[in-house]
């Protein structure tokens, strides 16, 4: 059985480009792979995330991947979906068998159907062409955008960051839950289950995110959803191993099989993890 970090990042502060790395962040400082190793225990491989709006990140990405031995089993990049030569870009870095995917930062994008736009259709083909997937890092009001963007590109494998990011703080549950079980219902996309702590308040407890994760569990399944830390994002809510203790207590009731998916299966599978 492979045990699967399905989602985490590392960056280079000076680099420039983390727009969203403000210097009041705690955790505004590089992080490298040397510092994630400690944290793994039995976890064997991961998914390595971008975390900037630029290239010049998945290159870095990709140099990290391939300097991992073995542990970074595959990258999810970003290139310019909207650019003319999106798709020639594309297929040139896709021939890297270790870019296994794209994600366009949807979240910090101010129009909410950005990805509808006709100039970016290309892009979508192109990674469909190419085999790769797309990392969905929305918000609950981009839930109705990706019904029609897994309409309008059925065969383009979707994942859907971190639950769509329901606002656990305050308690709320809908239109999210309805909105998300939608999405699992009407198209194949899988969803992760990562980055819920950082949704709910300073002080959460594991019941605080039961609601959220039994409801991901009912709406997708163990075989559409995948674990994943979020590190190190997820040391600003207690951190890695705090984390992955918490997701284990909500995983705890699943038979066996299912557990194991969620753990790993379902992100090997998605991914196309060697």
């Amino acid at each position: 059985m492979m045990l699967v970090d399905a989602h985490h990042h590392v960056w280079r502060i000076g680099r420039g480009d983390y727009g969203w790395l403000t210097p009041d962040l705690p955790i505004h400082r590089d992080y490298r792979l040397a510092d994630l190793r400690p944290l793994l225990g039995d976890i064997t491989a991961t998914v390595l995330v971008q975390a900037a709006p630029t290239e010049a990140e998945t290159a870095y990405l990709l140099n990290v991947a391939r300097n991992s031995d073995g542990l970074v089993r595959g990258v999810v990049g970003w290139e310019h979906l909207g650019a003319r030569d999106a798709p020639d870009r594309i297929a040139t870095i896709a021939a890297d068998p270790l870019l296994i995917g794209l994600r366009p930062m949807l979240q910090d994008i101010e129009d909410t159907a950005w990805i509808l736009r006709a100039e970016v259709q290309p892009a979508l083909a192109a990674m469909v062409q190419t085999g790769l997937r797309f990392d969905a890092l929305v918000q609950p009001r981009h839930l109705p955008v990706l019904l029609a963007l897994a309409a309008r590109h059925p065969e383009l494998p979707i994942v859907i960051d971190h639950g769509a990011k329901p606002a656990i703080a305050s308690g709320s549950f809908q239109p999210w839950a309805d909105e998300i079980a939608l999405v699992a219902q009407d198209t194949p996309a899988f969803c992760k289950l990562s980055g819920l702590v950082t949704e709910a308040s300073a002080d959460w407890q594991v019941d605080d995110l039961r609601r959220y994760t039994d409801h991901l569990l009912a709406c997708f399944g163990p075989q559409r959803l995948m674990w994943g830390s979020d590190w190190p994002v997820v040391n600003l809510a207690g951190g890695y191993a705090r984390w992955r203790e918490a997701s284990l207590a909500l995983l705890r009731d699943l038979p066996t099989a299912a557990r194991n998916a969620v753990l790993g299966g379902t992100a090997a599978a998605f991914y196309g993890l060697a």
